[in-house]
């Protein structure tokens, strides 16, 4: 979690920003274009199989190419893939105070 904060910081560059996105990403003052990106990475992690074509339009009326679109679903589904590794194989958090 530590790696991902430092990430999103080196990204954003406004701490305040990034403190309301780890609080509450949906109530986070972001952009609608991130908002549409993070409630179908959402969708896509909770309920796969419920992805629809409307799903991939809403991406693109939101301005992601179907490019960005690929780098979406290729970011989220690798997390989710090596979270399901780590969980598999037992792996332990860096810092055990930390929950997922």
């Amino acid at each position: 979690m530590v790696h991902h904060r430092r990430g999103l910081r080196r990204l954003i560059k406004n701490d305040e920003l990034v403190a309301a996105v780890e609080n509450d990403w949906q109530t986070a003052p972001i952009s609608p274009k991130r908002t549409a990106m993070l409630n179908f990475a959402v969708k896509l992690t909770n309920t796969p199989a419920k992805i629809t074509d409307a799903d991939i339009f809403m991406l693109r009326e939101s301005g992601f190419s179907d490019r960005d679109i690929l780098d979406i679903v290729e970011v989220v589904s690798y997390y989710a893939y090596a979270n399901r590794i780590a969980d598999g194989l037992g792996i332990k958090l860096e810092n055990p105070n930390v929950t997922p």
